[in-house]
């Protein structure tokens, strides 16, 4: 159900091998995700757009994922003070969000509450399923290029490379993965979650970025090695139950908490979990940060991630190149932040205290 309101209220070091060898057997087994109990959250986007007088409007991501196995969009309520506010669909990707335009000499706001339910996910690679296969039409999307994930070129001869001694799919997406791993890096200067240009990326060899770099690229090689995959933009809603507090949400109010995760299809499993940027996290941010990519618990995380998250996380969307409906400004790469327009420019979405606006997140059920 979905609700538009006019009204909005305001608002010195010994080292020990013991310890050393715990902390081993515990990143070893504790990071298991695997599907199990669904688990409910709400989340709350109150946007704020100080300052302009005319010709203001904003977009706002709505959960529009829906995936049998391991997540739900359970529907989104709005209230605003606005001209109109609806909620409008991307027709390339299915992705939704909320469109709102207000009158002149309004103070914007706009507050979206949205639930969904989520759980963790894991693919036992060791024995091949019976999923059915994709549809022509999903194979076609999910292995054609995009304005920053092209499939061709640099992106195709790296591809090449990377997996010129695989086998078969599994080898081939582990090829791209691992790789991806030993030479990409999180760099913790880059804005936001990245832009998600891989094309610049291998053709500087400036290998650091952020997940929607990071996971784009293994997007990009996989496409170009003929393997259907997808980006899969959101944000993370609750720290992690594993022990890893990189990996997610620590504080009810998660305004940063963006992540970007991949997937692969495989033939006979389906849609299989992947995430290498989520690897490079832990190893420059897990306390006491800056790990090495042998410590114990990279390594841990490098295994699970392939083929396996934790479900403390909220998937907006798989879309890229999308046009915002109404907009003067160009299209965005991907929509997992809040934007909006003034008559004068569109917003910066990665500085939320300027463009005012906040995201909160809390469980409705535990189990």
């Amino acid at each position: 159900m979905r609700l538009d309101r006019r009204e909005l209220p305001r608002g010195g070091v010994a080292l020990s091998v013991t310890p050393l060898l715990a902390e081993f057997s515990r990143a070893q087994s504790a990071f298991a995700p695997a599907p199990g109990a669904w688990r409910t959250f709400q989340v709350v986007t109150r946007v704020e757009i100080a300052g302009h007088d005319r010709d203001v409007q904003a977009w706002v991501p709505l959960p529009s994922a829906n995936e049998a196995d391991w997540f739900r969009s359970l529907g989104s309520e709005w209230k605003a003070n606005a001209r109109a506010a609806q909620m409008v669909r991307d027709p390339a990707s299915g992705a939704e969000m909320l469109h709102v335009t207000w009158a002149a000499d309004t103070e914007p706001a706009v507050e979206v509450v949205s639930r969904i339910a989520t759980r963790d996910r894991a693919a036992d690679l060791s024995k091949r399923g019976n999923a059915p296969p994709l549809s022509a039409a999903e194979h076609k999307s999910c292995t054609e290029g995009s304005d920053l994930v092209p499939v061709d070129g640099i992106v195709k001869a790296t591809a090449d490379r990377v997996t010129a001694a695989a086998a078969g799919e599994i080898d081939k997406a582990r090829a791209i993965y691992e790789w991806i791993v030993d030479n990409t890096y999180r760099d913790a200067d880059v804005r936001g979650c990245g832009t998600g240009d891989i094309v610049a990326m291998l053709k500087t060899g400036n290998f650091g970025g952020k997940c929607a770099d990071l996971n784009a690229l293994f997007v990009g090689l996989a496409r170009a090695s003929g393997l259907p995959a997808r980006d899969i933009y959101g944000i993370r809603v609750a720290a992690s139950r594993f022990g890893y507090r990189s990996l997610g949400a620590n504080s009810e109010i998660i305004t940063g908490a963006q992540h970007c995760r991949a997937e692969v299809w495989l033939t006979g499993f389906g849609w299989v979990a992947m995430d290498p940027a989520d690897v490079r996290k832990v190893a420059l941010e897990e306390p006491p940060g800056n790990r090495s990519i042998a410590d114990a618990k990279v390594a841990a995380a490098r295994k699970t991630l392939f083929g396996a998250w934790e479900g403390n996380w909220l998937a907006y969307n798989m879309a890229h190149d999308v046009t915002l409906p109404g907009a003067k400004g160009p299209k965005v790469g991907f929509l997992m932040y809040p934007q909006a327009e003034t008559a004068a420019a569109r917003l910066d979405c990665l500085d939320p205290d300027r463009f005012q606006y906040r995201i909160t997140a809390k469980e409705l059920t535990a189990t």
